[in-house]
């Protein structure tokens, strides 16, 4: 018995086996709000917010309990360093799969006790993930599309991933515009001018999470409040009030 066949036969997912996430913050419970008005959503901010765990436990939610037209989550992601993924062995699994490492982590934390949750997530079909040198020339139709560290993606590869969306899709921005790993400076403002084009958009909510929607507790949390205002406060404040002056 194949790995796929012994993970599908183990047990199958169901909504009573997803662990029941309550908002903690004000972004977070707007975040809620917002996915429940059938929102395509921006969520932007700190580190150690928790917005691709509540994000990835929405779209779980609503694809298990059937409460959305959906059928399934797409996981999409930059690989940075290896943007060219096709040149390298092995097939697709195999050459993403140190970057899938994270949504592991988070699957298990969704669904305790559950052997390989995210294995089996995939395995039954409720779940993809793609990295984005792969979206040229596809369209991703029913699905809950989610765009994780996305301030990892210059305004070609976004704006690629937006034209890519389909029919009976939503989609789902995740990311820290002041923690690029892009080095072009040309590159980095492609965050900036997406935003701003989203904001213009009446289907689309940004919403920004801060300095109090910290969810991480003792030396971590410290570490991120500190970094942030000695290196990032400014520049957060000044270019979440250009975006939300937008729609004012």
């Amino acid at each position: 018995m194949s790995r796929r066949e012994k993970i599908i036969t183990c047990k199958n997912l169901r909504p009573g086996l997803l662990q029941e996430i309550n908002p903690k913050t004000p972004a977070q419970k707007e975040t809620f709000q917002a996915f429940d008005d059938e929102k395509n959503l921006m969520l932007h901010g700190y580190a150690g917010t928790g917005k691709t765990f509540i994000m990835l436990y929405l779209a779980l939610n609503a694809i298990l309990n059937r409460t959305v037209p959906q059928e399934k989550i797409l996981i999409v992601r930059s690989m940075l360093p290896i943007r060219d993924i096709g040149f390298l062995p092995g097939n697709t699994e195999e050459k993403t799969s140190v970057y899938t490492e994270p949504y592991n982590a988070l699957f298990e934390e969704l669904f305790p006790g559950i052997p390989n949750p995210y294995d089996l997530a995939k395995y039954s079909d409720i779940l993809d993930f793609m990295p984005t040198s792969y979206m040229r020339g596809i369209t991703v139709k029913d699905s809950l599309v989610i765009v994780d560290e996305c301030q990892n993606l210059n305004f070609h590869e976004l704006d690629t991933i937006m034209t890519r969306v389909g029919q009976n899709s939503k989609i789902y921005f995740c990311g820290d515009f002041l923690q690029t790993d892009l080095r072009n400076p040309q590159e980095q403002n492609g965050i900036i001018k997406f935003m701003e084009i989203l904001h213009d958009m009446k289907s689309f909510r940004t919403i920004a999470f801060k300095e109090h929607d910290i969810v991480r507790s003792g030396l971590v949390k410290e570490y991120i409040i500190s970094k942030n205002k000695k290196e990032y406060a400014m520049n957060f404040d000044s270019i979440d009030k250009k975006l939300r002056s937008k729609i004012a």
